[in-house]
């Protein structure tokens, strides 16, 4: 089987900085699409001071699929609340909109309200050996909360495109994500955890997003990072405008060995905040979700994995008080700011993996075509959108 990249050499090249994707490339806005709301500085996940990105990304191999050896498109994505040499568990909330997947120690954020270390995304049959390399990787660095762990691991399903039962994610790759991860830019699309990812029948991935409140609303920051591997074609909805109905796979590109009726796929979403909140407002947060995934037209089908959580950096030591934590906590009537921004975050990151995504072919020489940009300018133009 012929190799184009391999492996070890894309490892090196994210883990050195040197991405394989150009932090100047087009997003959504870009491309005119309007949105509501204002953006923070990185229009990411990482506007909420603190937070820490970082993706392993897995290339190598073309042709027919050989159990074990590809070809391989997938990889890992980790996500820090505080920064990764922070021992300092945040207040967290968890929703299921579709069960059709995994996401590991959620149990324990419903009962304790924290989530005590890193949130992990990668795919569907690498959720075991990421998990344990957290741990592994905690044990190491000293950051064990308590003398056990219980890590946030999700995923999605890439086996359109990667060799998904040759288990090509390994504890290197998942420490490589988390030792890697910094502030500021995100990479999107073909890179980490969303590198074989597929969206509305186009590449999927990865995608960010952020809202800056006003200052009368308190000037909070809420980001949002997505993995997106969901959605029929015909469902695509950007900016109000029917993208998937004008774009139709007769004639804009082929939707992939997925005939109709297709299955709808999985998105995992992480919704963070600066703003003062508890578990069960955060809950209620990562419940609003599921509008920003709406906006874009998906209906979360049977056998969607349709799973978010959100989680405050506010009240840094709440977990840590010695008898008890004085904690602030905004009032629920305060909470509607946060909500929309929850929404229009998250619905933003879903376009922007979109328009981030490139072209892939992986397995059997499936092929994922890439969102077309002019085509979407057109159709924008087309419904008054631009």
């Amino acid at each position: 089987m012929k190799t184009k990249t391999s492996a070890w050499t894309v490892f090196v090249m994210l883990v050195a900085g040197l991405p394989l994707q150009s932090q100047t490339k087009p997003r959504a806005r870009d491309l005119g699409v309007p949105f509501d709301g204002t953006p923070g500085k990185w229009n990411a996940i990482t506007d909420v001071a603190g937070i820490e990105v970082g993706h392993t990304t897995l290339i190598r191999g073309e042709g027919k699929l050989e159990i074990g050896a590809g070809p391989v498109r997938t990889g890992v994505t980790a996500i820090h609340p505080r920064g990764k040499r922070v021992n300092d568990p945040v207040f967290a909330g968890w929703f299921a909109l579709n069960g059709n997947g995994e996401m590991t120690g959620t149990t324990w954020v419903e009962e304790s309200g924290f989530m005590e270390g890193p949130f992990m995304i990668t795919t569907t049959h690498s959720v075991g050996i990421v998990r344990d390399a957290v741990i592994a990787w905690q044990v190491e660095h000293d950051l064990m909360y308590q003398r056990f762990s219980l890590p946030v691991v999700a995923e999605t399903f890439d086996g359109g495109l990667n060799d998904v039962n040759g288990f090509h994610v390994t504890r290197e790759h998942a420490l490589a994500a988390l030792e890697g991860a910094t502030g500021g830019a995100v990479l999107e699309g073909n890179v980490g955890g969303g590198t074989g990812m597929r969206c509305y029948q186009f590449k999927g991935g990865i995608g960010t997003s952020s809202r800056v409140l006003a200052k009368d609303q308190g000037g909070y920051t809420v980001g949002a990072l997505v993995q997106a591997n969901f959605g029929r074609r015909d469902q695509l909805t950007i900016a109000g405008a029917p993208v998937g109905k004008e774009l139709t796979c007769e004639k804009h590109g082929p939707c992939g060995n997925r005939p109709p009726p297709a299955r709808e796929g999985s998105i995992i979403i992480a919704v963070a905040t600066d703003a003062p909140l508890v578990a069960h407002q955060l809950k209620r947060l990562a419940r609003r979700a599921s509008l920003g995934v709406a906006r874009t037209g998906a209906s979360s089908g049977n056998s969607s994995g349709d799973i978010f959580l959100a989680f405050s950096t506010g009240n840094p030591g709440a977990a840590s008080a010695d008898k008890s934590a004085k904690l602030e906590m905004l009032l629920n009537s305060q909470l509607d700011p946060i909500f929309e921004a929850t929404v229009q975050a998250t619905e933003e990151a879903i376009i922007n993996a979109l328009v981030a995504a490139e072209t892939m072919t992986g397995i059997n020489g499936n092929t994922a075509i890439r969102l077309p940009h002019d085509e979407l300018r057109e159709v924008l133009r087309k419904y008054g959108r631009k």
